[in-house]
């Protein structure tokens, strides 16, 4: 097989999502997801060249079943060039990808604390990834870091400087690897230099976040110390006053474990609804007469809207507004519904082509003579197989 060969890594605290990533191959030789880890029905099920195949893997922990998981990569790839592994928080500490040295392990233990959901499990399958290949180059590829790019009057929160420099509280910004991703492809979609491309990105999934982003760099995003600021998401409940979480603990004696609770796991999409925290069930339940999921649906996109507009202050320019993730590539309502509150910036879709672009096909969906808006399908695998490579080679 010619090119070389990345392993993509992705461990969560019951998971781990791979991917083997050849350099020269549009394709991943093979990519799955290992899930329930730590329980008796802890299994992984892939795709191997187009085939699908499935493994239990018993009461393994991330170390077992990542032993068990990587015989078969390393039969599918022959040789391996080496391992990209998705880390959320790096603080303030990494500006870009980076080998997995022991000083950075250090700082992401460090930054557990800002990501208590991802930094730890990460760190879980770099250990054990690690000890199974330690000849091999481990580059670890961060969320933050393609955000280190905002100016200070960004990134800053307006609380007494000595919790900044003291304690590093500050805006750091997630999902980087798919926004410099679909911000590059989006520029090479519309025939644009990267270097000389403004443009408005939306992340949506279960998780969503919005970035300006000015010649191939952050310049603001809805995201924030934590991936709880910003928008509306799945369980999360994006920006809310902060003096809710006061009134929450004086008036129902809740605790700060509580509110953490409430705001990440049972708020958001699912808060809102009182239904369910994923997208198609609550359109297709709103269509249905469902008031809640309409209620929803409309927070979602118009606090989407105006956070877009809010982020176009970042900008000197406007190329595009550019849709992506699970619900930006697929859910054609929710791009409409955007739109429709943002009449100021003179968005109008074609509304054939916004329904043509599902199921992983990217394009124009806006009419002619409008400003620009695309669908751009994500793949932050590839970003992080092109940014381990990168690494390696020493740029």
């Amino acid at each position: 097989m010619s090119g070389r060969n990345i392993l993509v890594i992705n461990s969560g605290s019951s998971s781990i999502k791979f991917a083997l990533v050849n350099e020269d191959r549009d394709d991943f030789i093979i990519e799955g997801l290992a899930e329930r880890i730590g329980t008796p029905e802890a299994e992984v099920t892939w795709k191997e060249n187009g085939e699908k195949k499935h493994l239990q893997l018993g009461n393994a922990d991330h170390a077992e079943a990542l032993a068990q998981i990587l015989p078969h990569v390393q039969k599918a790839a022959g040789t391996l060039t080496g391992i990209g592994h998705r880390v959320v928080h790096g603080g303030s500490q990494v500006h870009e990808a980076c080998l997995l040295t022991p000083e950075v392990i250090g700082v992401i233990e460090a930054n557990a604390s800002l990501a208590p959901l991802h930094n730890p499990p990460g760190l879980m399958g770099i250990n054990a990834a690690i000890s199974l290949y330690p000849e091999l180059p481990h580059i670890g590829v961060f969320d933050t870091a393609f955000h280190q790019t905002m100016p200070e009057h960004a990134y800053r929160y307006a609380i007494p400087e000595e919790f900044y420099t003291q304690h590093q509280i500050r805006r750091y910004g997630f999902h980087g690897t798919s926004h410099m991703y679909v911000s590059r492809k989006g520029a090479e979609m519309a025939g644009l230099p990267v270097e000389d491309s403004c443009w408005l990105v939306a992340h949506l999934g279960n998780g969503c976040s919005a970035t300006a982003v000015v010649n191939g760099e952050s310049r603001d995003t809805t995201m924030g110390l934590t991936p709880l600021e910003g928008l509306v998401m799945g369980t999360r409940s994006g920006d809310v006053d902060p003096s809710l979480q006061v009134h929450l603990h004086r008036t129902f004696g809740y605790s700060a474990q509580d509110v953490e609770t409430l705001l990440t796991k049972k708020s958001g999409l699912l808060g809102v609804s009182g239904l369910s925290n994923d997208m198609r069930t609550l359109i297709e339940a709103s269509e249905k007469g469902d008031k809640k999921a309409a209620l929803a649906i409309e927070i979602f996109c118009y606090r989407l809207a105006k956070s877009l507009a809010a982020l176009s202050c970042a900008l000197p320019r406007l190329d595009g507004l550019l849709f992506t993730g699970g619900i930006g590539e697929n859910a054609t309502l929710i791009r409409k519904k955007t739109l429709d509150h943002m009449r100021v910036f003179n968005f109008k879709l074609d509304d054939a082509a916004n329904q043509e672009c599902v199921r992983g096909k990217g394009g124009k969906i806006s009419a002619e003579g409008h400003p620009l808006v695309m669908v751009v399908p994500t793949n932050e695998e590839r970003q992080i197989a092109n940014e381990t490579l990168a690494v390696i080679d020493g740029k």
